[in-house]
């Protein structure tokens, strides 16, 4: 029996989507965009020099086929990734109307997002008042701040201060499908903020907005404020099953790495692990050396997305992207004979880009343990159909196997 490990390195999109055109930051459309290129291309002029220096250095990323999987998708090139040597390699197409987590993740585990996502229009306010209101009654409070678009990190700095001294929920989204509240863990409470997120999210997932989540910071307003890793999701549960249904109603142990169990509502989910991506690399390591025979371990590392590409970082966005070649290739060293990982993205998230969304872009599919070549490109839901086919389980949705 054989094991299969999908790796979702969040936002690392490789651009050539088709219908990126459709999908904005602010006013300029997405067409264009190219996560992986865009930062290599700046790491060979010298355009991402803090805290690391010169072309990027993938090795084992490159190895795989990272690449050629650029070239294949949008005809860009990612210097200093080289020629595809030991993987399976191609790039992947979202068709679902969203560049949203659910939404790829969904599609990636093999269920297309059957119907349109609720967005709240870029104005202030930004949500309705009858909604912000059941938001400060589930609060205790008489009003909440922000109630606007904006970015996670400028937010708090704003209102930090202001949510110490009243209490008030801040509250903010994007041009995702999402409602964000702020909260200190100290003086607003940590239990708390994850109380009113659950309260409230039936009433936005009525409303088919695809997540609250609770976004906790620590700080003051004299030494500034700094989000905290107890993040939390409440997502809308998928509405068919999904790769981890399958794999469980088949018998199998199911692994959740990350916000993996958050995006589908411990759906289909035995275990789960989080922490930084430092952690959970650590626990993926820990579940390449013990997970059971015929076991699927599913994670993602959000730390490219959240701490670099929304905040337009490209030096960070490429020291992460180093550390994670550095790590992942020891893992990839411990696979067992018959093992497959898969790495693959959700969408992008182009630091180079203009606003702070995510970008419409393909993905890269990059296999270990399959053998060499190219696969070409696919679809979103292949990618379940294919590891369904590896674990020998049955598969539903409209995926076909690449293997």
């Amino acid at each position: 029996m054989t094991r299969a490990f999908l790796v979702v390195m969040d936002s690392v999109g490789i651009g050539g989507a088709p219908d990126a055109d459709r999908f904005f930051n602010g006013k300029t459309p997405d067409t264009g965009a190219n996560t992986l290129a865009h930062i290599a291309q700046a790491c060979v002029v010298g355009h991402a020099e803090e805290g690391r220096s010169g072309p990027l250095h993938l090795p084992n990323l490159a190895a795989l086929g990272l690449g050629a999987a650029v070239r294949l998708a949008s005809g860009d090139d990612a210097p200093g990734l080289g020629a595809p040597a030991t993987g399976l390699w191609g790039c992947a197409r979202e068709h679902s109307p969203g560049k949203d987590t659910p939404s790829g993740h969904w599609e990636l585990a093999g269920l297309p997002v059957p119907w349109d996502w609720h967005y709240f229009p870029d104005t202030v306010p930004a949500f309705p008042g009858n909604l912000s209101r059941a938001v400060a009654e589930a609060a205790g409070t008489d009003g909440i701040l922000g109630d606007c678009h904006a970015s996670g990190t400028v937010i708090i700095d704003c209102h930090g201060a202001e949510h110490m001294r009243t209490g008030k929920p801040i509250c903010y989204t994007s041009a995702d499908s999402v409602f964000q509240i702020a909260a200190h863990e100290e003086t607003f409470g940590l239990d708390r903020l994850l109380d009113l997120c659950r309260a409230i999210a039936p009433r936005l997932h009525e409303m088919k907005v695809g997540r609250v989540i609770a976004r906790p910071f620590v700080g003051s307003p004299d030494q500034g404020f700094t989000r905290t890793t107890n993040r939390k999701d409440f997502a809308i549960t998928p509405p068919a099953p999904v790769l981890t249904n399958w794999a469980q109603d088949a018998g199998r142990r199911v692994h959740a790495v990350g916000k993996i169990g958050d995006i589908f509502s411990m759906q289909g989910i035995d275990t789960l692990c989080k922490g930084s991506d430092a952690e959970l690399m650590g626990h993926l390591s820990a579940l390449v050396d013990d997970a059971e025979e015929g076991s699927l371990t599913f994670a993602n590392f959000v730390e490219f997305d959240s701490l670099y590409g929304h905040r337009r970082d490209i030096s960070g966005y490429a020291r992460a992207l180093e550390w994670f070649d550095v790590e992942i290739g020891k893992v990839l060293q411990k696979l067992r004979p018959g093992d497959l990982m898969l790495l693959t993205a959700d969408h992008g998230n182009d630091p180079s880009w203009t606003g702070t969304d995510h970008t419409r872009e393909q993905v890269p599919v990059l296999i270990a343990g399959r053998g060499a070549g190219e696969i070409g490109a696919v679809n979103f839901a292949d990618v379940a159909a294919s590891i369904a086919q590896h674990l020998d389980i049955p598969a539903q949705g409209p995926g076909r196997s690449f293997l």
